[in-house]
Order: structure tokens, then C-alpha cells, then sequence
């Protein structure tokens, strides 16, 4: 398969290094990556001022914008071709459930949805900041078809693991409610300038048996399969609902 890889940790994040060095074995793989670290940018995209393009090596590019600006560029401009699948990560750090809203890694994989391409997004969870990618990097590899066969238009794959050794399995999962205990604090500086400071606080989750976060919890590989569109909430009871214009 032709495969184009992105991220957005950055280009030299050391989840994408080895996703691709790890997927060269068998496929033919493009990195096309932000230029530094984008977590965080959800959907995300630069519009109002060109991208910077810079060829890293064979294949190999950095962009100067988010994620998503990375799947439009090379989809459409750098690759000799469409790709088969865009496999955004591995990110260090989870997204499961509500995260997938704010993740970066996520969104690159719905952009390849909206495109119309295959889209598979891969993320790897540390209690204690050891990251073992090559496990994940592997189950990709080895599991790429079947991956593939879950994506459709406007359904991207959302895949989640523990930084294990080795796993108990993969589970098909469903997304998990996340509650981020967050704050701000504001400082006044000696400029004269009030500045805030983003603090994170300690996440619960609020997942069944069949979550993402129990699979992941529980030693195995969770694969979700998630919409790229919005999807509407139209409830029959408030069709009398009658608005002044």
C-alpha cells in the first residue's frame, strides 16, 4: 500500500519515527508532519497564510502547519498519487472518547475521511512516560488490511493501547464520556500585561465494558470506528417548536 503518515507531535516525535520506520518493511511510506509540536489543535487548518514545505528526505517532508494542513498537502500537492490510507501517529498520549474532539491525531485521520480515503488514527498510553511504540507500530503493520476494512466514507478508526510489551488482544470498542477537571489562572506581569495559564487538572472518565478506555484499561488494543461528520440530534418532540424571524 501507499501510505502517508502524519502526526501532531511534530515531525520529530519519536511515535512517527517509529510507525514509519516500522510500516517501511512492507509499504510504501510518505511522512508528511508538522514542523513541531501540534497537539492539541483539533480540526484545525491554516488559511491565511501559505504553508512552508520543507523536503526532510526521501518521502519525508515537515510542514509548518497543523495536521490537518498536513493531509490536504500531501494528499493533493506532494504525494505522486492519492494514498491507500493516511495513519495519523502514534501520539504520545491518549485519545479516547471526548479527547478525540481536541486531538490533533484524530483530526488528521477525519480530514483523510472527508477526502474520502481510509483514515486511522493511533495513540499510545503511559501511566509513567515509557513509551514503548514499536508493540502498536506493529499491531499496525500487521493488522493494516483489516484496519483499512473498517474505514468507509465519513467513518475514520480510532486506535488506542496501553505502552505494553505485548497485549491481550484488540477489542472493537465504543467511545468513552471524558471530564477534564481544568483551570485557568490569570497572572499580572510586570509589563503590565494579565497573561493566563492553561493548568490541567486530573481526568475522569465515564466508560461502560464495551469502552475504549476499559479495552485500554483492561490490556488490549481498543479500535473504535468514529463519524467524521456532525451527526444531528433531531428529536419528534420539538417539531411544534416555533421560532419569531
Amino acid at each position: 500500500m501507499k501510505i502517508l503518515v502524519t502526526n501532531d507531535d511534530g515531525l520529530l516525535a519519536e511515535g512517527i519515527q517509529v510507525l514509519a520506520s516500522v510500516l517501511r518493511a512492507k509499504h510504501e511510506v510518505w511522512v508528511v508532519a508538522p514542523a513541531s509540536n501540534r497537539s492539541g489543535v483539533s480540526h484545525g487548518l491554516s488559511m491565511n497564510e501559505p504553508l512552508r514545505i520543507k523536503r526532510e528526505g526521501t518521502g519525508v517532508f515537515s510542514c509548518s502547519g497543523l495536521p490537518v494542513d498536513c493531509v490536504l498537502s500531501g494528499v493533493n500537492a506532494i504525494l505522486d498519487g492519492k494514498p491507500d490510507v493516511v495513519i495519523s501517529g502514534i501520539n504520545r498520549g491518549a485519545n479516547l472518547g471526548t479527547d478525540i474532539v481536541f486531538s490533533g491525531t484524530a483530526a488528521a485521520a477525519r480530514q483523510a475521511a472527508l477526502n474520502g480515503l481510509p483514515g486511522i488514527a493511533l495513540s499510545l498510553v503511559s501511566g509513567d512516560e515509557t513509551f514503548l511504540w514499536e508493540p502498536l507500530a506493529r499491531f499496525a503493520l500487521d493488522n493494516l488490511e483489516g484496519l483499512v476494512s473498517l474505514c468507509e466514507r465519513d467513518v475514520f478508526v480510532n486506535v488506542n493501547a496501553a505502552s505494553l510489551s505485548s497485549y491481550r488482544g484488540a477489542r472493537m470498542t465504543t467511545v468513552s464520556r471524558r471530564v477534564y477537571n481544568d483551570s485557568v489562572v490569570l497572572r499580572e506581569a510586570p509589563d503590565g500585561h494579565t497573561y493566563s495559564f492553561f493548568v490541567g487538572g486530573e481526568i475522569g472518565t465515564d466508560g461502560t465494558e464495551s469502552s475504549d478506555w476499559r479495552a485500554v484499561e483492561d490490556g488490549f488494543v481498543s479500535v473504535s470506528r468514529v463519524y467524521a461528520q456532525p451527526v444531528d440530534r433531531h428529536e419528534s418532540r420539538f417539531d411544534g417548536l416555533v421560532f419569531r424571524v
